[in-house]
């Protein structure tokens, strides 16, 4: 690896860095890999548990990456989390794992920009706006995000999410302390730069933060793993195929989709893949056999990401009803495959598409969002030259705005605006 004098030298401090967990885990590991590939001096700080994942990934780069330890707190607390839901476990007992982790993260990384000489620090996860953050008085200037967050559910769906009252009940007492918690753990307060994701997460940030607030979208594309089909390998079929991708939660509201096949014409052929496993499976798949649909929903559990690829791109369209999504990364890769994509007018996709690449369907209620999405199934379903032109222009957004090679370019230039 050829390094130059002009780059800066980064130190990236992440919980996890890993594109086997999913979501914002792979955000970390993004950005290490396309520095270390470009040639510029960059370490990064991790937690033990993804060890075995990026040894295997980039066995170049083992002597740029340093890991946090285990530890029994960590372990015990992943124990007790275990029995709660997700969320509520992340805000609890997993809260309290990556406080311990990163106050070993801290002293570390203080040590390295010490021994490296480190220019900058970033930290780009928990992409949550309102977690306090340990990492302050690094001796080099600290950059935390790209963030996204500040979400709620749409208006009309107060009732519609299992557990939504006891999880904003948590989320709401979350956001009440986070001054207080702000104040013992200063990172944020003190940060050179916060970068968000849109409007709605910054006005999640503090309010004492003194660091200059910045507009990058989180999300980003591996062009190498998410692409077109050859014209060689492209199906050949008759019918229309969607797709859904994601944890089958009920946020992600997957019984829309069940409801809105079951509204399509008889006289136009569409089939449903449905990949990813949840604690909602089970329901699921009594709706789809309730409505006679067992022929034309198909259930692919979780696969791996080549396989995901694969599945996407020889798709028609992707259908994501989700009423709580961030960022959904799944939105750009169906993009970045030339899909036309049909999404909820709310959080992430409203951030990537526009349309002339999908439709975006307003959650003014549940049986609104079940019309919109039977609707617009309908309409991509009837007309091939639509889905067509909606999927190039998808993929010429991804290419300009969207690639991972952009993104490392983007952050570069910030790092070069505070690096010391």
């Amino acid at each position: 690896m050829v390094t130059s004098p002009s780059h800066p030298r980064v130190l990236i401090v992440s919980e996890h860095a890993s594109l086997a967990f999913g979501g914002e885990a792979a955000l970390p590991l993004h950005f290490f890999r396309g520095l270390f590939r470009r040639g510029v001096p960059v370490w990064l700080i991790v937690h033990e548990r993804t060890r075995r994942e990026l040894e295997e990934l980039l066995p170049e780069a083992a002597d740029r990456i340093l890991y946090v330890p285990d530890t029994s707190l960590n372990r015990l607390m992943w124990k007790l989390g275990a029995r709660l839901p997700k969320q509520i476990s992340y805000l609890t007992f997993g809260y309290i794992s990556r406080v311990a982790s990163q106050r070993l993260a801290r002293q570390m990384a203080r040590d390295l920009v010490r021994k490296e000489a480190i220019t900058i620090v970033h930290q780009p996860i928990p992409v949550s706006p309102r977690e306090p953050s340990l990492l302050k008085d690094m001796g080099a200037p600290v950059i935390m995000g790209p963030m996204n967050g500040n979400m709620s559910f749409p208006d009309g769906f107060e009732g519609s999410v299992k557990g939504k009252q006891a999880l904003g009940l948590f989320v709401g007492a979350g956001r009440a302390v986070s001054s207080a918690l702000h104040r013992l753990m200063p990172g944020k307060l003190q940060a050179s730069a916060l970068i968000v994701a849109n409007d709605r997460t910054a006005t999640g940030l503090p309010k004492a933060a003194k660091g200059d607030v910045l507009t990058l979208v989180e999300n980003g594309v591996d062009l190498a793993v998410w692409s077109p089909p050859q014209p060689e390998t492209a199906p050949n079929r008759d019918g229309t195929r969607f797709v859904f991708m994601g944890r089958l939660v009920d946020w992600k509201a997957v019984d829309v989709l069940v409801e809105a096949m079951a509204r399509l014409p008889q006289d136009i052929p569409a089939t449903l893949e449905i990949i990813g496993n949840g604690p909602m499976r089970p329901s699921i798949e009594a709706a789809v056999q309730a409505a006679g649909l067992s022929d034309r929903v198909t259930f692919a559990g979780w696969l791996p990401q080549s396989e995901c690829a694969k599945r996407i791109a020889q798709a028609d369209a992707l259908v994501l009803p989700s009423i709580y999504e961030c960022g959904g990364a799944v939105v750009l890769e169906a993009m970045a495959c030339s899909l036309p994509v049909i999404a909820t007018a709310w959080g992430g996709p409203v951030d990537y598409l526009n349309e002339e690449c999908g439709i975006l369907v307003p959650p003014t209620s549940r049986a609104a969002l079940v019309e919109g999405f039977a609707a617009a199934m309908t309409k991509l379903a009837a007309d091939p030259e639509l889905r067509r032109r909606m999927g190039e222009a998808g993929r010429a957004r991804i290419v300009a705005e969207f690639d991972w090679n952009t993104k490392i370019d983007r952050i570069l230039e910030i790092y070069g605006r505070y690096s010391r």
